[in-house]
């Protein structure tokens, strides 16, 4: 794997390793491509683009758990069997089958439901600024947001917020390096929304509704259906991945209009209007998701570059979104009307589910924090995960004065 121009090199794997570093933003000059310690970084967004689809590519996580010492469990089992890993007709059929309940019309349909849970919190949000007290902005509404909405999405009592967050958040704990470490917590976990989504499949058989949940059980394209392995695999990935990538998402925005108030204001001042094109430009400059990682599935050559099989290649979204060559003026900018799309929920046969809905929910909550808040700033005490893989800030103190 080789080729005459200089290739960067970036340990990916080390604790000072940050995606928006200069490091990165270096490599990212010097070359479309840099050599890491797990594989190939692709770094610019025409490359991105294309890699997202290639043929000779698979999705690159489904050996995580092998690569890491993990080869039995419950956790090893559902991963093995859940939709982000699988390939070829097995994958299609199943995301044939999950596909009509994200659709745009279902998102729409739970705008409303969006709306009352983003009020109620905001509320919650401006009590605790009356009474002197410190607001953290990930408990206090990033992760009750992103799991309520969650549970309106599947028809669940909100009282079950707490339960779907804690689990996914340790479930969450498998996507690090040091899984072995926790997996037993992590199996656990697993075991415990395995449960949780036997009960849940039975009382929506008994009393069918107009949730997620229902239509998943119901539903069958040209006479199949999910079996009830699929199904629980399935809901099991959807109490995971529907909380913990939105959660991280929404304070990740809030950092990214932190930097740019005046994008901020002109958000609160035309809501209705600006709505998406500020959710998504603060996806595209700041996702939760850093990168998604394919594995060659036979060896090829793509711009001059042999990669064999075998071969891990991680396709750097973050980077992609302000590569300059894509985004001569990189910056926030809400009012921008020529953006290439983003690659923030992956792109290919391995696009996200439900980027859909997980779109609806955030577009409903960024205006409504714009109009009830300005001033937002961090005194400190935030804590983060790492700036690799997935992102986010763990806890977010935050002051901000009430309009």
């Amino acid at each position: 794997m080789s080729q005459a121009t200089e290739v960067p090199y970036l340990d990916i794997s080390s604790e000072n390793f940050a995606m928006s570093s200069e490091e990165v933003r270096d490599a990212r000059e010097r070359n479309w491509y840099a050599n890491t310690n797990y594989g190939v970084a692709v770094l610019r967004y025409k490359q991105v683009t294309d890699l997202l689809k290639h043929q000779s590519l698979n999705q690159g996580s489904a050996k995580w758990p092998e690569h890491n010492g993990v080869h039995s469990g419950k956790f090893y089992d559902w991963w093995s069997k859940n939709l982000l890993v699988l390939e070829g007709e097995e994958h299609h059929r199943i995301r044939r089958l999950l596909n009509p309940a994200f659709s745009p019309r279902v998102a729409e349909q739970l705008k409303p439901q969006f709306a009352e849970l983003a009020d109620e919190l905001i509320e919650g949000l401006k009590e605790k600024h009356a009474k002197g007290e410190t607001v953290e902005f990930i408990g206090d509404f990033a992760e009750p947001y992103a799991t309520r909405a969650l549970c309106a999405m599947m028809g669940l009592d909100h009282k079950h917020w707490p339960f779907i967050a804690s689990r996914a958040n340790t479930v969450g704990y498998a996507l690090a390096v040091t899984i072995k470490d926790d997996i037993e917590a992590i199996d656990q976990a697993v075991h415990e929304l395995y449960d949780f989504v036997e009960e849940l499949i039975e009382e929506r058989k008994a009393e069918p509704g107009e949730d997620v949940v229902s239509r998943l059980i119901g539903f069958t394209a040209h006479g199949d259906k999910l079996n009830d392995i699929e199904l629980r695999n399935a809901i099991v990935l959807m109490l995971f991945g529907g909380m913990d990538t939105t959660r991280n998402q929404i304070g990740l925005l809030l950092q990214t209009y932190m930097r740019n108030r005046d994008q901020w204001e002109l958000l609160a001042s035309r809501p209705d209007e600006l709505a998406t094109p500020a959710l998504e430009e603060g996806l595209r400059v700041n996702p939760t998701t850093r990168w998604v990682t394919r594995e060659a599935n036979e060896d090829f050559e793509y711009n001059g570059l042999e990669i064999k099989k075998g071969t891990t290649v991680h396709l750097f979204t973050m980077a992609s979104g302000t590569d300059p060559e894509a985004y001569p003026d990189p910056e926030v900018d809400i009012l921008a009307t020529d953006r290439p799309r983003h690659h923030t929920f992956g792109g290919g046969m391995h696009h996200c589910l439900g980027h859909y809905i997980a779109r609806a929910d955030m577009s409903i909550a960024l205006p409504k924090l714009a109009e009830a808040f300005t001033d937002f700033d961090c005194p400190g005490g935030d804590v983060w995960l790492p700036d690799s893989g997935n992102h986010g800030p763990l806890k977010l103190p935050v002051t901000f004065s009430v309009r």
